[in-house]
This record gives C-alpha cells, sequence and structure tokens, in this order.
C-alpha cells in the first residue's frame, strides 16, 4: 500500500470507529431505556429492539451494495453515515417504545457503514492491502465493542439514554464531513485484470456460494455463543462479580486487537483454506471446552483460545474477500454483510431457543456443532484445488 493510499484508509478506519461507537454501543442500554425512559416493564421487547437494527440491514445491504457499484462507493459511505446520523436522531426523540423501534428500522434500513466502509476500501487497494485494511476495519468494530458500553455507562451519570442518542447523532455526521475529503472514486486503487499473484499461490480464491456459507456459518457460530454468556458464567461459577464476567465475556475481542497484526504477518506463507480450516477447528474446540469447563482457570483459557481462533478465522476469511472483490465490490460487501446479519438474527433467536430448552450453556455447544460442517466443506474446497493446481502442472 503506498502512502497516497494510507491516508484515505485511514480516515475510513477512523469515520467508522466514532460511528460504530453509537451503533455497537447503546444496544447493552435497552432495556434501561426502556424501563426508564419509557416506563415500560414489557422487557420481552429489549429482543426486538436488538433484532431490528440487524434485520433491517440484512434486507437493505445487497440493495445498497449494488447502489454503490452503480453510484460510487463514496456516496454510498455517505448514505450510510447520513442514515445512521437520522436513525440516532430520531432515537433521541423517542416518546414511545413504537418510535424508538421505528428509529431502529431507519437506522438498519439506511446504515451499513461496515459494508458501505469495505466497499469504498476495496477501491483504494487491492490483494494482500485489502485484506489488512478488512483486519483493520474489524479491530475498529472490535475496539468499538469494547470502549463504547463503559464509555456511555459512565456518560449516563449525567445524561439519560435518549438525550445521549441526540449527541451520538453528531458522530456519523463527523464521519461525513471527513469523508467528502476522500477521493471520490478512490484514487491511487492497484486494480488488477486477475487475481495476485499470492491469491493463487496460497488458494485465496473459493466459488462465492462457498464465501457467502462461510461467512454465514462463522457469524452465526460467533453470535449464538454472545447473548447468554455472562448469565451462564455467572451461574456456573460463583465468586464472579459483574466486571471480572465482562472482562471475560470481552475477552476475545482484546486478543483479536492485540493478534490481529502479529499472526496476520506469522500466517502469511500458509495456505488460506488450510489455515482456516485449523482455525475453524480450534473454535469449534474452545467452545465444546467453555461448554464442558468446571473452574475459571479452564474458561479463562478457552476464551484466550477462542479470541486467538476467532482472529485467525477473520484473517483468513478476509483473504478470501479481498481475492474475491476484483469486480462488482460493492455488491460482493454488500452479499456479504447481509450474510452475516442475517446470521446474527438467526443466531440469536436459535441462542433464545436452545437456552429455555436445555440451558444456558447450550448455545456454546450448538456453536461447536455448527462450526463442523464448515470444515468438512473447507476439506473439499482444499481437495478440489489441489486437483486444479496438479492439472495445470
Amino acid at each position: 500500500m503506498t502512502v497516497r493510499q494510507r491516508h484515505p484508509v485511514r480516515v475510513v478506519m477512523l469515520c467508522h470507529f466514532i460511528a460504530a461507537l453509537a451503533a455497537l454501543g447503546m444496544p447493552p442500554f435497552f432495556a434501561t431505556i426502556l424501563l426508564d425512559e419509557f416506563g415500560s416493564g414489557r422487557t420481552e421487547l429489549v429482543g426486538w429492539f436488538y433484532v431490528l437494527p440487524t434485520l433491517c440491514t440484512a434486507l437493505a445491504a445487497p440493495w445498497w451494495g449494488r447502489f454503490a457499484d452503480r453510484y460510487g462507493a463514496r456516496p454510498s459511505l455517505l448514505r450510510a453515515q447520513l442514515g445512521l446520523a437520522l436513525g440516532f436522531l430520531l432515537a433521541s426523540l423517542a416518546p414511545s417504545p413504537l418510535w424508538f423501534a421505528l428509529a431502529l428500522v431507519v437506522q438498519g434500513l439506511l446504515g451499513g457503514t461496515f459494508a458501505a466502509s469495505n466497499a469504498y476500501l476495496a477501491t483504494l487497494t487491492q490483494g494482500q492491502g485489502l485484506a489488512r485494511s478488512l483486519n483493520a476495519m474489524q479491530g475498529s468494530a472490535r475496539a468499538a465493542l469494547v470502549v463504547a458500553p463503559v464509555l456511555f455507562g459512565w456518560l449516563m451519570a449525567w445524561l439519560t439514554p435518549l438525550a445521549l442518542y441526540g449527541y451520538l447523532a453528531l458522530l456519523p455526521l463527523l464521519a461525513a464531513l471527513l469523508l467528502l475529503r476522500l477521493p471520490a472514486h478512490g484514487a491511487g486503487a492497484a486494480r488488477v485484470a486477475k487475481p495476485p499473484r499470492e491469491a493463487c499461490e496460497t488458494g485465496d480464491r473459493v466459488a462465492p456460494a462457498l464465501l457467502f456459507l462461510l461467512q454465514f456459518g462463522f457469524s452465526f457460530a460467533c453470535v449464538i455463543g454472545f447473548p447468554y454468556f455472562i448469565a451462564d458464567a455467572g451461574a456456573r461459577f460463583d465468586g464472579l462479580g459483574r466486571v471480572q464476567l465482562a472482562w471475560l465475556f470481552s475477552l476475545p475481542h482484546l486478543v483479536y486487537l492485540l493478534l490481529a497484526r502479529p499472526l496476520g504477518r506469522w500466517l502469511q506463507g500458509w495456505s488460506t483454506l488450510r489455515a482456516l480450516q485449523l482455525a475453524l477447528a480450534l473454535l469449534a474446540l474452545s467452545y465444546w471446552g467453555q461448554y464442558q469447563a468446571d473452574d475459571v482457570t479452564s474458561l479463562l483459557l478457552l476464551r484466550l483460545l477462542m479470541g486467538f481462533a476467532m482472529t485467525a478465522s477473520f484473517l483468513m476469511l478476509h483473504r478470501l474477500m479481498s481475492a474475491a472483490s476484483q469486480v462488482r465490490a460493492g455488491h460482493l460487501f454488500g452479499r456479504l454483510d447481509a450474510a452475516s446479519k442475517w446470521a446474527g438474527v438467526g443466531a440469536g433467536l436459535g441462542a433464545g431457543v436452545l437456552s429455555g430448552l436445555w440451558g444456558l450453556a447450550s448455545p456454546l455447544l450448538a456453536a461447536a456443532l455448527l462450526l463442523l460442517p464448515l470444515c468438512f466443506c473447507l476439506q473439499t474446497a482444499i481437495v478440489s484445488h489441489s486437483s486444479s493446481l496438479s492439472q495445470r502442472s
């Protein structure tokens, strides 16, 4: 990546982070908004509040991807930031749960900054440069997920949650102003007419159907283990306070922030498909171990293993996305974002059903079992890739 390319990439990262702070940091306070702001005891609405933006993004993401390919990635990215600002502003004005739900619908339908940012990055750089940019984008989301709840919890000592939404609407507006200074068509992009050489050597290219399946399955397995982890760990391990449980929950995300860059360098010479298969197998093992864990030390080590495997999985998936983004990047990243959002909706609902039927730990077991078919699919792709290489030689 050239010096000329680095500046807009960094601006896109910064803009995504400041927008993601609100999008990812406010959902933990939905129950507080429902009880304190609206005086409603219908706590079942919290689950719907969680699902609504994700569901609407899943519906809209493919359409916005086509919009980016037709009208440009920067206009689509500006649209996403302005859509978030409108959604946050409407939320700050909400007099009732229904109005607040409509604001979340607007946020989901008009937002989608992650996919829009990825599509714009694909106009700036390709190959390993794009893969590294996608890794940094995932780091931006993880950092927002760790920082925002703590920051907003502190700010709510002075502001009500809805008033805070009003101030947070300024963040995507600031991001939009920064994005206006970026080149409209990704000046300096390293476009290539065929797959980069390193993609061919490491087996980075897979059929689009397999890429979408991997994105859906990996996202589903990650999300299904999140909603009830704190409740499960608190019930299984006496003596753990809220802060300790929160740290255990955040640990895999912190591992990503610490290891993404050095692990990416270490895995640079590995076959992408083999490394992804191993990472998903380790992730399945970590979930199985967490399901069986009977002491806090084991749980801590398994959360660290989960973070390592999750990081490696993201790195390899980003390689595959980079290799597939040569044509119609907006459409590609829109569909990939939709796949991850549909996975999030299904995993959230599935976790609720499983925990009610078989206990709070059962989503962890489900995550482990769901990852195994992905490993078998990758084995088929590896065999197919090896056969094609042998036929060429």
